[in-house]
């Protein structure tokens, strides 16, 4: 497939994600770490014109100076930009005006995409394509945190379920000591928290071949799992008493029975199925009760090959920081992972609201340890 055809494909898709939205949906912001479908529209489109259009086209006019005040997400570099948390109140430019945006920029790098490129713009191009599948990502479940603030628990699209997946593999895999290299290695595109091959030694180690399920977590939770501090980390008790956590997020108790939000509307939870949206202090604490614990961010790269993965984003025990030789590229493009560097566990593989062929077995997922609105699940260790 061409650069082009990626291009198109990948824009493409992410509109086809909004073609089931009212427009009503576009626009509320719930929490600052959930962005509005119409802000993900923009900013992605954004990313295109300001990294690339305005220094690569010689010709290309920018649509609106107020567009990177307003859709600038977090690039110092670029100058100011609108807080975060009022993503939400940005009624104006309208729906309408953001798809005028995209349609713009999409005939500016259509132009740019038929000349010979310089191998600096071709990479910065698939930069631009992998940034928007993260915002792809991000769209399906910013949306369904507003979703499932809704009382009505609206349907997004009734075959759009992603929760009911089961397990394809079980018991245990064995991986003995040894040195074992890690990072990535091909000639194919990476983020840069990837680069940095280096050698790892590891003590032998067991490794679940399926995810845990929704009924082993609810022995968890009937176990008294919320109410018992051994199992827990300090910040994530902490964590729990401040919110009032006491399950997964989308959970409900009805009448007895357990049921959770999907984005095919509200149903009675699968209990083979994998369990899902559960942040990293519940699954650090489920292991614990189970005698267990989770994989280093290095073991689970070691066994992905031998895994079956891609369901649920899977917590790890490792905080994310740099691999050897890493350096923070110059300009913008350098504030997209390093500075992020603390505070941050680390989650590999993928999950059902990945776009496909985004992921790979070196890729780093981060997000902080109280963070539930992902696609994320337990994978145990021994």
């Amino acid at each position: 497939m061409s650069l082009l055809e990626r291009y198109q494909q990948t824009r493409a898709r992410t509109e086809s994600l909004c073609e089931p939205l009212e427009v009503e949906d576009y626009i509320p912001q719930a929490v600052d770490f959930a962005s509005p479908p119409k802000w993900h529209l923009a900013h992605v489109t954004w990313f295109f014109e300001e990294m690339i259009l305005k220094s690569h086209l010689g010709d290309y006019v920018e649509y609106d100076p107020q567009y990177g005040f307003l859709f600038n997400s977090y690039y110092q570099t670029l100058g100011e930009r609108t807080l975060r948390s009022q993503r939400g109140v940005i009624t104006r430019p309208t729906v309408k005006d953001v798809y005028s945006y995209r349609k713009h920029v999409d005939n500016g790098m259509n132009k740019l995409l038929a000349q010979q490129l310089t191998s600096e713009v071709a990479a910065l191009i698939v930069l631009g394509i992998n940034h928007e599948q993260q915002h792809q990502e991000l769209l399906i479940t910013d949306l369904k945190y507003v979703f499932g603030l809704n009382p009505t628990f609206p349907i997004y699209q009734k075959d759009t379920n992603l929760l009911d997946d089961t397990n394809t593999d079980e018991g245990w895999l064995s991986i003995a000591e040894g040195n074992y290299e890690i990072g990535y290695a091909d000639d194919g595109f990476y983020f840069d928290n990837e680069k940095g091959r280096h050698t790892v030694h590891l003590d032998s180690y067991q490794i679940a071949r399926g995810l845990v399920t929704n009924a082993e977590y609810i022995e968890f939770i009937d176990a008294g799992g919320y109410e018992n501090f051994q199992y827990w980390l300090d910040d994530g008790w902490s964590w729990l008493d401040t919110q009032q956590i006491k399950h997964p997020l989308y959970w409900h108790r009805i009448d007895g029975e357990w049921f959770y939000y999907t984005l095919a509307g509200l149903k009675p939870i699968k209990s083979d199925a994998m369990l899902c949206h559960v942040s990293f202090y519940e699954a650090y604490a489920y292991a614990a009760w189970r005698g267990k614990r989770l994989a280093t961010e290095f073991e689970w790269e070691v066994a992905a090959n031998q895994l079956v993965w891609g369901k649920r984003w899977e917590w790890t025990a490792s905080a994310y920081q740099a691999y050897p030789g890493f350096a923070i590229s110059e300009g913008a493009v350098g504030e997209y992972n390093g500075k992020f560097m603390i505070n941050q566990m680390v989650l590999r593989g993928a999950s059902v609201a990945t776009t496909e062929g985004h992921s790979r077995s070196t890729y780093r997922n981060f997000f902080q340890p109280f963070m539930q609105w992902q696609y994320s699940g337990i994978r145990l260790a021994k």
